[in-house]
């Protein structure tokens, strides 16, 4: 079993390139007209290649149980968390308008992207990330839905719009092929080719999730809360996980979904949060001050529950 500082050293480099993407924003290396043009470039081309790499040779996934499961967990299990979130927030006082919504969104998101992929990697090899990226199309479908009810009060029939991107069409393709065998038939050069874009996506969508929050830590008096930061803190990192990971204890999952459930267990709030805040009405102040803040605490959490959440279910690495 990995000591807790072994896994405090796995996930700090993966720290160190969110505050690296904090400073080139701040520091106008990466200035906010580029902003755009680089989060399309890791959405549309970087990450499609990474999803498409991962899936597209992984026998994992020719199992019934890392296919079908994975996206039903990551969907109810996410809006599960976001009920418990709204009911939190509705005893802490807050209301609509004033960050009850915005708070069940974000304690019910965990980073399901960019900052869980290097752990699955550094601690199960890239093999491990399949099953991940299958679980997200699940939680991807609970945000574009649930998660825009929550904000907005919309219908979540708008959401599944959202759905219809470049990751899904390209895990789409990549499941296929896996599941076909054309994955075994295609020429070394476009394998090397996608590799080579893939390789890309987990160091460029770190820094443009650190490039995404640094507008919002000009005035880091606004970043804390004390009554909203330090409840979201609590659930999200410690009563959060006991769920997820209660799954991972008694639900008859694959290995490989045992995994993401404890490394997903062990995540901070997501920083797409702060998106859906903004573009569905709610209050992405109270977004950030809880990713911010679960962000930090994760830094010394993350090793803690992953040395207990792999222990429980005997898969330490």
């Amino acid at each position: 079993m990995m000591s807790y500082g072994q896994l405090f050293l796995t996930i700090l480099p993966v720290f160190a390139m969110i505050a690296l993407g904090v400073g080139l924003r701040r520091t106008r290396l990466i200035t906010e007209a580029a902003e755009g043009s680089l989060f399309n470039l890791v959405l549309t081309v970087t990450t499609p290649c990474l999803i498409f790499e991962s899936v597209a040779l992984n026998p994992a996934l020719r199992q019934p149980g890392n296919l079908l499961l994975p996206p039903l967990l990551g969907f109810g299990l996410t809006l599960l968390s976001m009920v418990i979130g709204w009911y939190v927030a509705r005893a802490l006082g807050l209301t609509i308008g004033h960050g009850l919504r915005t708070f069940a969104l974000t304690v019910g998101l965990t980073n399901y992207g960019y900052l869980p992929l290097p752990l699955m990697d550094a601690l199960f090899g890239p093999e491990s990330r399949a099953v991940l990226l299958i679980y997200n199309v699940g939680l991807e479908a609970a945000i574009w839905t649930g998660g825009v009810l929550v904000v907005s009060g919309l219908s979540p029939l708008a959401g599944w719009r959202k759905l219809i991107n470049a990751p899904l069409v390209a895990l789409l393709l990549a499941v296929g092929a896996n599941l076909t065998g054309v994955a075994d038939q295609l020429p070394t050069l476009v394998m090397n080719f996608i590799h080579a874009l893939a390789g890309c996506a987990i160091p460029l969508g770190l820094l443009m999730s650190g490039v995404s929050l640094a507008p919002h830590l000009t005035d880091p008096q606004q970043l804390v809360n004390p009554r909203v930061t330090l409840i979201a803190c609590l659930l999200r990192l410690a009563l959060l996980p006991l769920l997820l990971l209660s799954v991972v204890y008694w639900a008859p999952c694959s290995i490989e979904l045992k995994r993401v459930l404890v490394v997903q267990a062990a995540m901070p709030a997501a920083v797409v949060s702060v998106i859906v805040a903004r573009v569905y009405g709610g209050q992405p102040l109270v977004a950030v001050q809880i990713i911010v803040g679960t962000t930090v605490l994760a830094l010394f959490t993350i090793p803690l529950w992953l040395r207990f959440g792999l222990s429980l279910v005997g898969l330490a690495p």
